[in-house]
């Protein structure tokens, strides 16, 4: 699965974007003891995307995706909002891509009281959505129930360890920089609550052009960019059309690429796996103008220091900085189900790929993989086979939509 997270909305009601509901000054989230200086809290990464555990008006803990690319936050599970009777505020209606309505409605809600382990916010503005179109637990598999987004970021210096699966936030006023030289600065720019940076991109043997991109941890990719946003930008000769992921308003076609380099601070990357979605499936009503954003598939390669209060990004390559970027090489998009989400449905099949070559159809049902029953796998390890090796083969049991089980084999393939 190509899991392109697009969180681009409008809201019909005289609101533009996320950025005029809540004062951008507030810095909602506080460290728990006054004295203290940092907080640690443990992170989860399946499929790409950071999984905090938060507990709302005193119930839970909750599985929500910790975004920088919202900048507000919120609840997708209608079940969770019921459940805590919050406060409806003012409803809006929600706007996808191009500009299309998508029939989905919102709600404003304030007071709502986050905690994590050291750290509290007494008093945050939410959104709630009236249906989890997104179906984000479905996608990742595990249950999710909201999307944290900037409130954290612009309250404390967050520290993201992912090799010891842990989150440090500090305290902007005592917070000290890591030592080390292999530490690099990139400046950031906050716009409307999101942070942008301008990064070097080789696009061609003979074209580099300095691109602003925003810092998108909520997008499993390592980068896209968006072709319109500068008539100078151009597509890679060799490109693979194909489904970059779901939308509000339905499956984001466009095309992977590769560019030759990406420079972050001090740091080159070679050979980035690159997103170029169409025009008209991204939402282009945006009121500050970027080329593209960069997410957590290029930054996990990195232990990073997001600091929004002294405007930086800190960066320090880890043991994953070489891995190659690899695309799926199957061609299938599962959704996981079940009350445990260890049930996986195939959603679409790409045209050409090992797995139309192998027979596979959308809404069959994987029950076995290399012999092994597909419930001794997660969601995340499925992925990651997927991606594994060119030329690998694995043996499938399908159950198809009239019941019948049948074995196929599929040969992975690198593709792009």
């Amino acid at each position: 699965m190509r899991l392109l997270l697009l969180f681009g909305l409008c809201l019909e009601a005289g609101f533009p974007a996320y950025a005029q509901i809540e004062n951008p000054g507030a810095a909602p989230f506080a460290l728990a003891r006054a004295r203290r200086k940092q907080a640690r809290i443990p992170i989860q990464l399946h499929r790409n995307l950071l999984i905090v555990k938060c507990r709302v008006n005193g119930a839970g803990p909750f599985n929500f995706l910790l975004d920088t690319g919202v900048n507000i936050s919120i609840i997708t599970s209608t079940a969770l909002a019921d459940s805590l009777n919050l406060r409806h505020g003012q409803q809006y209606r929600v706007v996808g891509a191009g500009g299309v309505a998508t029939g989905l409605l919102a709600y404003q809600t304030d007071s709502v009281r986050m905690e994590m382990p050291g750290i509290v916010a007494p008093h945050m503005t939410c959104l709630v959505l009236s249906e989890d179109v997104l179906d984000l637990s479905g996608y990742i598999g595990v249950p999710i129930y909201g999307i944290l987004g900037s409130e954290l970021f612009r309250s404390l210096v967050v520290t993201l360890r992912l090799e010891q699966a842990t989150m440090v936030v500090s305290n902007p006023v005592t917070y000290r920089r890591p030592k080390g030289r292999r530490w690099s600065e990139v400046a950031l720019s906050l716009e409307n609550n999101k942070a942008y940076f301008v990064a070097p991109v080789q696009l061609t043997d003979s074209l580099t052009l300095p691109l602003k991109l925003v810092l998108d941890t909520g997008a499993s990719h390592a980068l896209s960019i968006e072709l319109d946003s500068d008539p100078r930008l151009v597509a890679p000769a060799k490109r693979l059309p194909t489904n970059l992921g779901r939308g509000l308003s339905g499956m984001v076609q466009g095309y992977l690429g590769r560019v030759g380099t990406l420079q972050l601070g001090r740091y080159t990357l070679r050979s980035v796996l690159t997103s170029f979605p169409n025009a008209a499936d991204v939402h282009r009503r945006v009121d500050v103008p970027r080329n593209g954003n960069i997410g957590y598939e290029l930054l996990k390669r990195f232990s990073l220091v997001i600091d929004y209060p002294h405007q930086r990004l800190l960066l320090r390559p880890n043991t994953k900085f070489r891995d190659p970027f690899e695309h799926d090489m199957c061609g299938i998009d599962l959704l996981a189900t079940g009350p445990d989400y260890r049930r996986y449905l195939v959603l679409n099949v790409m045209p050409n790929s090992p797995a139309a070559a192998a027979g596979l159809q959308p809404n069959d049902e994987l029950i076995s993989i290399n012999l092994l029953p597909i419930s001794a796998f997660t969601l995340t390890q499925l992925d990651r086979m997927l991606h594994s090796e060119d030329g690998r083969t694995l043996l499938m049991i399908l159950r198809g939509t009239d019941g019948s089980l049948r074995t196929t084999s599929v040969r992975l393939k690198r593709q792009i």
